[in-house]
């Protein structure tokens, strides 16, 4: 069966982390969050992008926000149900978590932060679980900025992709002998390294992880 699902011209989706109903895809105008931020540091006009969410099976298409100029879209999660948003707005230099709650159709703002507290834009990313932002610094360290904050080094191969708890959820990477993976949990908020489990993470929709060695 062909069915026509309507995205006003934004035609690459993914799956949205943490859901097994929603896709989302936006339109790049000018790259990722890191890449806007950029250009506006840098005196030129940033339009925000759009941001889409397409509903499994039946193809519904939402867009909770329409951003504004000097405004952008981060990589958004779902968490509890509900669709978070990370919203970058430049000239008032804020950071906003906003949640959308696609039952009853209603936006709510879960928190707002200074662009201060962050050096910048790079790697700055939603997690869960709880709900929190995240920062992966290319010197090797590892920010959570909110709801508390934490920060310690990592390898320069490793990823934050989960949490659980005091257990934070990295996947470490090597290329010599041959191409593997491993995932690293740390304690929360120290770093420490609890376990490393040989094989790759994989989140199945019925919620299941699989771990693929």
């Amino acid at each position: 069966m062909m069915k026509i699902i309507n995205t006003h011209g934004i035609i690459s989706l993914e799956p949205l982390d943490g859901s097994s109903e929603w896709y989302w895809g936006n339109d790049y105008t000018h790259g990722d969050l890191y890449e806007a931020e950029e250009l506006y540091r840098d005196h030129h006009p940033v339009n925000c992008n759009r941001l889409v969410f397409v509903h499994y099976p039946d193809g519904r298409v939402v867009e909770p926000i329409e951003g504004k100029a000097g405004q952008y879209f981060g990589r958004p999660i779902s968490y509890n149900g509900k669709i978070q948003i990370l919203l970058a707005d430049f000239p008032k230099s804020l950071l906003s978590i906003i949640q959308y709650d696609d039952t009853t159709n209603q936006v709510a703002v879960v928190a707002s932060l200074s662009l201060t507290e962050v050096e910048d834009c790079y790697n700055l990313l939603l997690g869960q679980s709880p709900l929190m932002l995240t920062r992966q610094r290319n010197d090797g360290k590892f920010q959570i900025i909110w709801p508390q904050k934490a920060e310690f080094s990592i390898e320069e191969t490793e990823s934050f992709f989960d949490r659980k708890g005091d257990s934070l959820y990295f996947c470490r990477w090597y290329d010599e002998p041959y191409y593997r993976e491993e995932i690293v949990i740390r304690k929360y908020p120290t770093g420490e390294i609890l376990e490393v489990i040989p094989g790759a993470w994989k989140n199945m929709p019925d919620g299941q992880v699989w771990v693929l060695q």
